[in-house]
């Protein structure tokens, strides 16, 4: 069993590392796949020495597995040279995640959908991940009809150089501005690139890919994505509306029996999921379940996750746990 890490050298790709010496994923051979910036760069990783290689020198091995971590350009022009290498590629940029011929995978929802034929598999947007792990089962005991999210994102959704900026104006340095405005002491009402109509692709993100996941068209979803200076957590505030009544006892135990699921839900005694405490850990906290007084048939949710792990890293290697476990067994070159 061959596995490339590409990215290995950003945010992700680190936490991609930590998350496989974690779980303890068995490989024969680990390869760390960078830009040429970083080739020949040493990392010591389970007590062994590596060394950043180039994407040739990583298709030139033929690993079994390659996730990626390194922007959608990257994964455009090189996924595919790996799948010719006979790699599954578990991708986490948006490069394929829209596509008819490639699965949006969240394990714990539709692994089961994944086949041997599946060499490029798509992971989901960090916000959207969190999002569709806590309303998967409520979609399908009481049917969603429409989902209105407001997303409060990490810094580190935007990787190093944006953590540096935020550290940099705490301390009153100068240094690299990744974002047209400050973030320390602010909120950026601005993920990604703004459309014709308004909304920025990473809320284009969340409606899209939420009907994908769920395999529903008719899931109504509008979002607000805004930029706080945290360095690690997402946080979302989902109101939902189904098409069936329910009983808040019923949403809690459902939840709490959904794996990946944790419900901290008792603010009498201020206990509900923050980013803060959600840091390094793999679960999905939802709490401050309650509700909406407005309308029949309707939830209010607090979601929080990890965004560096169950938003991407733990996600991405969740899916290779997968193929190995049941694709990979007996077909390994």
């Amino acid at each position: 069993m061959k596995i490339a890490v590409v990215g290995a050298t950003g945010l992700v790709g680190q936490e991609i590392l930590e998350v496989i010496k974690e779980r303890n994923i068995k490989f024969d051979q680990l390869l760390l796949v960078a830009s040429p910036k970083s080739v020949g760069k040493a990392y010591e990783f389970k007590g062994k020495n590596y060394t950043v290689i180039g994407m040739d020198d990583a298709i030139s091995e033929r690993p079994d597995i390659a996730i990626f971590s390194a922007g959608g350009a990257t994964s455009l022009e090189w996924a595919p040279k790996f799948e010719e290498a006979g790699a599954i590629v578990i991708d986490n940029s948006s490069a394929w995640r829209m596509s008819p011929r490639h699965k949006l995978i969240v394990p714990e929802i539709n692994a089961g959908k994944l086949r041997i034929d599946d060499r490029i598999i798509a992971n989901p947007n960090c916000s959207t991940i969190q999002m569709v792990l806590a309303l998967a089962p409520l979609h399908e005991r009481y049917g969603i009809k429409r989902i209105v999210v407001s997303t409060y994102q990490s810094v580190s959704g935007t990787g190093k150089e944006a953590v540096e900026q935020m550290m940099d104006e705490r301390a009153g340095r100068e240094g690299k501005k990744i974002y047209p405005h400050p973030i320390d002491m602010n909120a950026l009402p601005h993920i990604d690139v703004f459309q014709e109509d308004g909304y920025t692709k990473e809320e284009v993100k969340m409606v899209n890919e939420t009907k994908k996941i769920l395999g529903d068209d008719e899931v109504q979803v509008t979002a607000t994505c805004v930029r706080i200076p945290t360095v690690g957590g997402h946080s979302e505030a989902v109101n939902v509306e189904f098409k069936k009544d329910f009983t808040l006892e019923e949403i809690r135990e459902i939840l709490e029996s959904t794996d990946g699921v944790i419900v901290q839900d008792d603010p009498h005694n201020n206990v509900y999921p923050m980013p803060i405490t959600s840091h390094k850990k793999d679960e999905v906290f939802v709490g401050r379940i309650r509700r909406d007084t407005t309308q029949p048939n309707t939830l209010n949710m607090w979601i929080v996750a990890d965004n560096l792990r169950k938003g991407a890293a733990t996600n991405a290697v969740q899916i290779a746990e997968y193929l190995m476990e049941h694709h990979l067994a007996h077909s390994v070159r």
